[in-house]
């Protein structure tokens, strides 16, 4: 009987360095998919939230602030008369 699969000069087969590759990437896109849903929210506490504003710096001027009650980067519920220390200016 004979062996088909060819081995290069190192003395592994494309057949097992595809099927290596083939997996690791399907394994990574695994990984980094939860990994980007964990990182899109923090805390509140990490964000230094507080429900009140800070002069006129608060949350519904805020340019992450998602009416009526979220934001892009804090997780939970958020006061539109809130801040934290991520607050950007709305443009406009």
């Amino acid at each position: 009987m004979t062996d088909t699969t060819r081995v290069g000069p190192s003395g592994i087969s494309r057949r097992s360095v595809l099927i290596g590759t083939v997996g690791s990437a399907a394994g990574a896109v695994a990984l980094l998919v939860p990994l980007k849903q964990a990182a899109a929210k923090m805390a509140p506490t990490a964000a230094s939230y507080q429900e009140s504003p800070k002069g006129d710096q608060q949350c519904d001027n805020c340019s992450l602030f998602r009416a009526p009650n979220s934001c892009q980067l804090v997780d939970g519920t958020i006061s539109p008369t809130g801040w934290c220390k991520f607050w950007v200016k709305k443009a406009g």
